[in-house]
């Protein structure tokens, strides 16, 4: 894992060992200080792997040719569950197949309540302890088999089959719960998505006002590119009020006697970048409203200060962990659709419903169905943006 390798110390710097091994124009002559022997590097194929990109150095970086690995579906795991780490758990536990059944509801339940990843990791893990459990049994079962004079029962009081039911007994209470259909609307509250080094995730945001003099308070542990998105966000709000119905007069701030505060929970976990645009637009307009965008809504997007929605990355990796959190439909730029259509499993793409934007209007429209009032003679209405 070469992200892991670490930087400069009083040992010698890990990246410049490896800048040289990489470079083709003097891996022909790559010298070992340590046995002062020469060695041509040239002709071999070194494959790294690494969970973040943030760590690399960017001139080791640009040496190498990324292959992006993307997280898998629920059916991926469940295949991979049923046809490979279940039976390898049952053999390194001493058991034969037809000793631990475990049903595919009860392997599904162990993938969505009790896990959290892109990979199998922890799923393994977990399936190892259902294994484990059902071993003891076994074991136990064949100790009382034996009657007490030698002989054995008639009836063998031990079951191999794992349901629901029994995942829920061994491994305890869900860890992780289905956060979207969870969540009941509430103005101001708003799904976004997310996408880090190993996978994507659900982001909510959320907005509130108190009595004040116009000021905006940003929490959530966040970097300075989503900072800027919320001032954009803001200020494209505060531009168009009147337009919305948030004031009634032409130059009135909508903000002229309040505070706005902006919180993305999770605060233990950084968060940046620009693709939170549209979400923030949404959580104010939300907010300053009082109309709420269905829970089972999410969206992606960059905003700019005309109202364009730019496209953004990680695209299969959102769609798959808004799938999994059970988002229904999702809003992105325009220019993404592409990325859905090549990228993203078939499976996933029949559940949920894609709503693709190029202005802050359509989305608008599309997240509120309808229910945000445009003044006429506004931009939007004289477009026909929200008819």
């Amino acid at each position: 894992e070469i992200d892991k390798v670490g930087s400069r110390g009083h040992h010698g710097d890990p990246s410049a060992a490896f800048l040289e091994v990489l470079d083709p124009e003097q891996n022909n002559t790559f010298t070992d200080h340590y046995l002062n022997v020469p060695f041509d590097l040239s002709k071999i194929l070194f494959i790294a792997t690494a969970n973040s990109l943030d760590t690399i150095p960017a001139p080791l970086l640009d040496r190498v040719e990324l292959i992006t690995i993307p997280g898998y579906t629920y059916a991926e795991k469940l295949a991979i569950a049923t046809n490979h780490l279940l039976p390898k758990q049952i053999q390194q536990h001493g058991l034969n197949d037809d000793d631990v059944k475990v049903t595919q509801e009860a392997l599904l339940k162990v993938a969505t309540g009790y896990t959290r990843e892109s990979g199998v990791r922890n799923l393994e893990r977990e399936i190892g302890s259902l294994v484990r459990a059902k071993a003891v049994e076994y074991a136990e079962a064949q100790e009382r088999r034996l009657s007490n004079d030698g002989g054995t029962l008639l009836q063998p009081d031990y079951h191999p089959l794992v349901t629901v039911t029994d995942v829920e007994e061994i491994l305890g209470q869900e860890k992780y719960v289905n956060e979207v259909t969870e969540r009941t609307p509430t103005a101001g509250v708003v799904t976004g998505m997310a996408y880090n080094g190993v996978g994507g995730g659900i982001l909510f945001i959320e907005v509130s006002q108190m009595p004040g003099k116009g000021n905006l308070q940003l929490t959530g542990s966040l970097g300075d590119v989503i900072k800027e998105s919320a001032q954009i966000a803001l200020s494209w709000v505060k531009g168009h009020g009147y337009d919305l119905g948030l004031t009634t007069g032409h130059g009135q701030n909508v903000m002229e006697k309040s505070d706005v505060h902006i919180h993305m929970p999770g605060g233990g976990t950084p968060k940046d970048g620009p693709s939170a645009g549209i979400a923030l637009v949404c959580a104010l307009v939300s907010m300053f409203s009082n109309q709420t965008v269905p829970a089972t809504t999410a969206m992606t997007g960059e905003f700019t200060l005309r109202g364009l929605i730019m496209p953004v990355g990680g695209i299969k990796e959102k769609v798959i962990a808004a799938h999994r959190a059970g988002v229904r439909k999702i809003i992105m730029p325009l220019r993404n659709r592409k990325d859905v259509v090549s990228d993203v499993p078939a499976n996933v793409r029949e559940e949920i419903e894609f709503f693709y934007a190029s202005t802050v209007w359509e989305v608008l429209r599309e997240a509120f169905e309808g229910r945000v009032a445009v003044r006429p003679g506004s931009v939007a209405a004289t477009s026909g943006a929200l008819d």
